[in-house]
């Protein structure tokens, strides 16, 4: 379905530049998985929705967007795959290496941008040249996993067991896992490495979590997460456990710390993408940007109940503080 109401009224403003020069109607094909119902999926995609609208394209007028989501229920991406290369659009925008994988498998002649691209995804020969159909943003960077284990050893004072959570389908994040494992040696703590395919697993990882007393959880970055932040935080809460995530959309449901680069900054220079692309760039040619920024987020109303006083260094290098 064709992107509207919020998102629409987003790209309400005048053409500028050559898109408004050639009169064009380019189509956009979007192979999401949080639907534009959910708070953070309409905030992450209007990201790029406002990053298309800063150079000149606008739905409606030069641009048509069809929106096809998962919802969080990745068995449906081949599917949908399917149906939006049918649509036969200038540029499919994929959030991850699960829908990217499954878009270039059904064509290699429409280009593919992916915000949240991993090398290792094999998607791509390289960062510097991706080589194929497929390029876009990464949000993987070497050491991240470490500095987040690294903070939440700060933050929860004798933490020596952590339990780290995350969904196999996902294989770009097994790189994460390795680096938490390697990271984990270095601080001296114990891992717990839990797996959550489905939403119903979620509660029983948290079980676990408890059974072999975890002092804090490491949540890695995954679509389905972000659809059940809500139920996620309401599970840490109970079990009384601190958790460092990986994507700040847990944010908005409660969640304690995030550290990491912005997904919806992503998003939005997606768009720069997508612009060079139907202006005529191959994607082959269009090297794969590393984040160059990372946010660490605070929240105090979590920590003060879960019992935490966050140490005041930890606090100082904080962008944002909630409190």
């Amino acid at each position: 379905m064709f992107l509207a109401g919020a998102l629409a009224s987003l790209l309400a403003r005048p053409l500028t530049g050559q898109s408004q020069q050639t009169g064009k109607v380019y189509r956009l094909g979007i192979l999401g998985n949080i639907p534009l119902t959910d708070s953070e999926g309409a905030r992450v995609w209007g990201a790029l929705t406002q990053g298309l609208r800063e150079l000149g394209y606008v739905e409606g007028q030069n641009l048509i967007v069809e929106h096809l989501s998962t919802k969080g229920r990745p068995e449906r991406v081949p599917a949908l795959a399917t149906e939006l290369v049918r649509w036969k659009p200038d540029v499919i925008v994929a959030p991850n290496n699960l829908n990217a994988r499954a878009a270039r498998e059904t064509t290699q002649t429409i280009p593919i941008v992916v915000p949240t691209l991993a090398e290792s995804s094999g998607l791509i020969a390289s960062l510097a040249h991706p080589g194929g159909n497929v390029t876009g943003l990464t949000l993987l960077a070497p050491e991240m996993t470490g500095k987040q284990l690294e903070l939440l050893k700060e933050i929860v004072p004798r933490l020596n067991r952590v339990a780290v959570l995350w969904n196999p389908v996902n294989r770009s994040t097994q790189t994460l896992v390795d680096q938490a494992r390697g990271a984990a040696r270095t601080l001296g703590l114990q891992l717990q490495v839990l797996e959550a395919r489905r939403a119903e697993d979620i509660e029983s990882a948290f079980t676990a979590m408890s059974r072999e007393r975890a002092g804090a959880l490491l949540l890695l970055p995954d679509a389905m997460f972000i659809l059940q932040r809500v139920r996620i935080a309401d599970l840490a809460a109970r079990a009384h456990l601190p958790v460092m995530h990986a994507q700040s959309e847990h944010m908005s449901a409660g969640g304690l710390a995030f550290y990491g680069p912005s997904m919806a900054d992503n998003f939005r220079r997606a768009a720069t993408y997508v612009d060079k692309i139907l202006k005529g760039a191959k994607p082959a040619d269009l090297p794969v940007e590393q984040p160059t920024k990372f946010e660490l987020v605070i929240n105090l109303k979590t920590a003060k109940a879960l019992g935490l006083t966050i140490p005041p260094s930890v606090l100082a290098r904080a962008d944002q503080v909630i409190e």
